[in-house]
Order: C-alpha cells, then sequence, then structure tokens
C-alpha cells in the first residue's frame, strides 16, 4: 500500500530514489542499500521485530524506543546481489511524533506496526499510512505494509 511502486534503479542500485548523500556512498547493481522505517504506537512490537530481524533475537520485554535507533542489516542473495537494510524503528509514544518525519524522510519502504488485540493500534495504524503518505503530497511514494503482532500469553 503506497502512493507509487518502488523498484530498483538497476542503473545505480538503489531502491526508491535514495540518492548518494542518503545512502552512505555510491551503490552499484549488485550492492543496494534500502533506508526502511517503522512506525506505528507503543508498545506493539516495532523493535522486537527488528532485534528478530537484525540479531535472530526476540525479547517480549525489551525496553521503550526513546527518539528511534538505528540499526542494519545485509543479506545475500543467491545471484550475489547483496541488500543492506538501513533499519529506523521510531519511538511510538505521542510526545515523539513530531520527530517522525525526520526518520521516514529519504526511506525506501515504511512497515507500519499494530497489535492485532488492539482497534486503537490499528485504527493508528491507518493515520500513519496518512501521515507518510497522503498528507506531504507523496513525499512518501514508497511501498508501505503493515505487520501486525501480537504478544498473546
Amino acid at each position: 500500500m503506497g502512493c507509487s511502486s518502488s523498484l530498483p534503479d538497476r542503473s545505480t542500485g538503489r531502491l526508491g530514489g535514495l540518492n548518494n548523500s542518503e545512502s552512505g556512498g555510491v551503490a552499484d547493481a549488485k550492492n543496494l542499500r534500502v533506508k526502511l522505517v517503522l512506525l506505528g504506537d507503543s508498545g506493539v512490537g516495532k523493535s522486537c521485530i527488528v532485534l528478530r530481524f537484525v540479531r535472530g533475537q526476540f525479547d517480549p520485554t525489551s525496553k521503550v524506543t526513546i527518539g528511534a535507533s538505528f540499526l542494519s542489516q545485509t543479506i545475500a542473495l543467491q545471484d550475489s546481489t547483496t541488500i543492506k537494510f538501513e533499519i529506523w524503528d521510531t519511538a511510538g509514544q505521542e510526545r515523539y511524533a513530531a520527530l517522525a518525519p525526520l526518520y521516514y524522510r529519504g526511506a525506501a519502504v515504511a512497515v507500519i506496526v499494530y497489535d492485532i488485540t488492539s482497534p486503537e493500534t490499528f485504527n493508528k495504524a491507518q493515520y500513519w499510512v496518512k501521515v507518510v503518505c497522503w498528507n506531504h503530497n507523496c513525499i512518501f511514494s514508497r511501498p508501505v505494509t503493515h505487520a501486525g503482532t501480537c504478544l498473546c500469553g
């Protein structure tokens, strides 16, 4: 769900229009850099998703993110292409909402996270889609996906 598609530019090796200053250097067709941002309410599991992807760890008692945290993960594909995900895990507390545009600006992908047991966080997920896509004349015209989480006991 996004305003337009975002496919890799094989001439530059960048996904979704990342430029050299945003990606930290020149990428080629075999070495892609992808800025990915996770958005959603506090406590929905954004940090758990990132830590599972980057470190293979799951910690349901992880601490609340302050501002944002940055992690990266590089994946090698069968054709020798590497994709380096530069992941911004944003704080979900209302007091940090004004900082969110700083983190999703220039991102190739947004993952909107919500708790499947909480209608409130699902409703807020719909808000985040509007914020990143429609409210800024498609300033964020990249793929947006939803991830439903549950710490069911």
